[in-house]
């Protein structure tokens, strides 16, 4: 798959929904690291999500038009649903995205998870005080994505029922894991 140079990005998987009628869900992965970027964006498209993926917080914010542009970049008309960010990045960590998506009033209501291969629980902690949905400890799992989407799937029907009550991650039904887009 080729990257798109201008910003450091790959483009979003084709389908625009799976075979069940359930929309796909699009996620916005954020990681410094080529390797951890190709495995969580396969792990999404698995799990029948569209993908973007971006080498920095900086390249985040830029498309989220979070960076004092004036609009996002286009992104085919494709609202993010998911934002999957590592912690240890250079020059702006995962804590310092969340903060700004968060501080956004445009953005504040996209689920955030931060990902680290360090399990230090003051970081976990800090990061869901900021509003994190939830803090992954990689190598993550393909039963960790699944979960994830089917969650905020959930959450979207939810919240179009009942306005924004936010359910916790760990209250989704075991069922939900075997969900398949094929």
């Amino acid at each position: 798959m080729v990257m798109d140079q201008e910003m450091g990005r790959y483009p979003s998987s084709s389908s625009s929904s799976s075979s069940s009628g359930a929309p796909n869900l699009h996620v916005l992965a954020v990681d410094d690291s080529h390797v951890d970027r190709k495995v969580i964006e396969k792990l999404l498209k698995i799990s029948c999500c569209k993908v973007t993926a971006v080498e920095s917080g900086k390249r985040a914010l830029q498309y989220l038009g979070l960076d004092g542009d004036k609009s996002p970049v286009e992104f085919d008309g494709l609202k993010v649903n998911l934002i999957m960010t590592d912690y240890s990045m250079p020059g702006m960590t995962g804590y310092e995205l969340l903060k700004e998506i968060k501080g956004s009033s445009r953005l504040r209501e996209i689920p955030v998870v931060i990902m680290s291969s360090e399990n230090i629980l003051g970081r976990i902690d800090r990061c869901m005080e900021e509003g994190a949905e939830e803090f992954l400890v990689k190598p993550v799992q393909l039963s960790d994505v699944r979960r994830l989407t089917d969650f905020i799937l959930q959450g979207d029907e939810d919240r179009q029922k009942v306005g924004s009550s936010k359910r916790k991650l760990w209250d989704v039904p075991r069922s939900w894991f075997t969900t398949s887009c094929s």
